[in-house]
């Protein structure tokens, strides 16, 4: 007789077989997007609306533009979603050299706009965009492109080094000229985060690592405000109606939240109390209006966001799509890691904004950029690519007529590789004539056995070699043997 299961066992059985459709991992990732969006753009209208009212005298001012950015970011995800990885691999180099010439003309007065501090917006006709958001999105895919290629090469360190760490120290002064802080630790987060992944050994990962946060310290004490923002992070006591005063009423708001929340919308904070409440803390307006399950809701989603991209990166064979799957997952959870930190009192400030979550125009589209990315990643899982090829579009796909993703083709560098893993032993030279990408070795044809020892164990005995005049002739006529039991003689392979 059949025992009844618990239900938690039911409920992780049906978990277990969703996740083990071809596509879970892309339904995962589009979910994940749409919800935090949909959190972001609610969630914006309400710690916004009373700041919107004192200044434009609506409370949709900020919301609209949010909403604006957001619809584009989804025009932008789904163009991602369905460019051909070739073709993101063809023009990766030259959009990175698109965003260096873009950080350089933001620094010139008069053509970026000085805003908080910083300089590092365009503003056109009302619509401001942040070059050094697409600096990020531009480092992650050409860094991704370099490191697949030079891996599948068999390179040396210095050779995956180079150009990607110097080329990231040039975008990375430009950044530190506007000043932007935040932004400077989510670039380190991704060339880190490209590294690892790409095999670096861990000597000279842990010497990079060292290095940057050396550097680190060094930018957070040599400007005037970001020393004071780690002073206050050591000694919040020590100036809270100053530099301090953010943070301190950040925890005020968290704690009058409790548990459930005063309600959406019914925040005291927004009201003139809680300085950026729809940027940088935005986290502490989610803990006051939704409570602590509020709160754990938005980290439970990106805890899934990091499962989702983890297994689409350990499930991934190209190897450029692992890396950039890899490292723009841990740049996105890095990023809302170190937001929630500092929200709730753990780290400094920094200035990093809550991925989808907080106000941002560029920010938003560019990361519902990457987030279309992996999507297109996880539809080149091969499971995935074997049911779209049968036929298993699904409605979403047929809904908005996705194309059907390539199968992917190792070079000639990941053929080798792999050919010699699957076969240790084998040492046959390639020819150095193979054409990259074609997805097989060409082998040298090995010398042709002797048959003497065959022939010895039966008996048999070969014939001497001709003499060299004889070469043409032994060529047309097959070679003969004879068999010592009966003196019989016969063409090799036909015996009479």
């Amino acid at each position: 007789m059949n025992t009844p299961q618990p239900a938690d066992g039911a409920a992780r059985n049906r978990v277990g077989l969703w996740l083990a459709r071809p596509l879970a991992s892309f339904h995962l990732v589009v979910t994940i997007a749409v919800l935090l969006t949909v959190l972001g753009l609610v969630m914006v209208l309400s710690s916004s609306s009373v700041e919107a009212v004192a200044t434009n005298g609506s409370a949709y001012g900020l919301f609209t533009s949010q909403a604006i950015f957001a619809a584009l970011g989804m025009v932008i995800f789904y163009l991602a979603l369905i460019v051909p990885v070739r073709v993101l691999r063809r023009f990766s180099f030259p959009a990175f050299a698109v965003t260096v010439v873009l950080l350089v003309l933001v620094l010139i007065p008069g053509i970026g706009t000085l805003s908080q501090g910083t300089r590092g917006w365009f503003v056109v006709a009302g619509v401001s965009l942040q070059p050094s958001e697409l600096a990020k999105i531009a480092i992650a895919v050409w860094g991704a492109h370099l490191l697949a290629s030079r891996r599948a090469e068999r390179s040396s360190t210095r050779e995956m080094m180079i150009p990607l760490v110097p080329a990231t120290l040039v975008v990375t002064l430009l950044i530190i000229l506007q000043p932007d802080l935040g932004t400077t630790v989510s670039l380190a987060i991704i060339v880190l985060a490209l590294l690892w992944f790409a095999g670096l050994r861990l000597r000279v990962f842990l010497t990079i690592v060292g290095t940057a946060a050396g550097l680190a310290v060094l930018l957070a004490l040599t400007a005037g405000y970001r020393s004071a923002r780690v002073r206050a992070f050591f000694n919040p006591g020590a100036d809270p109606q100053g530099i301090g005063y953010q943070a301190r009423q950040a925890k005020f708001s968290l704690a009058d939240g409790g548990v459930w929340g005063r309600g959406l919308g019914q925040s005291r904070a927004k009201w003139s109390y809680l300085p950026n409440a729809h940027n940088d803390f935005i986290f502490a307006i989610i803990g006051e209006e939704l409570g602590f399950l509020g709160g754990l809701a938005v980290i439970g989603l990106f805890g899934l966001f990091a499962y989702a991209g983890l297994r689409i990166s350990l499930r991934s064979v190209d190897p450029f799509l692992r890396l950039l799957t890899a490292t723009a997952t841990t740049w996105i959870i890095g990023q809302a890691f170190i937001n929630i930190g500092y929200v709730v009192g753990l780290l400094p400030v920094t200035g990093l904004q809550l991925p989808l979550v907080s106000a941002g125009g560029t920010s938003t589209a560019t990361t519902l950029l990457m987030f279309g990315l992996i999507a297109n990643a996880a539809r080149h899982e091969p499971e995935a690519v074997a049911a779209l090829h049968a036929g298993q579009d699904g409605r979403f796909g047929r809904l908005l007529r996705l194309p059907k993703p390539e199968q992917y083709t190792p070079s000639r560098g990941e053929a080798v590789r792999l050919d010699r893993r699957a076969d240790p032993g084998r040492a046959a030279p390639r020819r150095a004539g193979a054409e990259r990408g074609s997805g097989t070795a060409v082998r040298e044809r090995p010398a042709p056995r002797g048959r003497a020892p065959q022939e010895r164990a039966r008996g048999r005995t070969t014939q001497p070699a001709a003499p060299q005049d004889q070469a043409p002739r032994r060529a047309r006529r097959p070679a003969r043997t004879t068999d010592s039991r009966d003196g019989r003689t016969g063409e090799r392979g036909n015996r009479r």
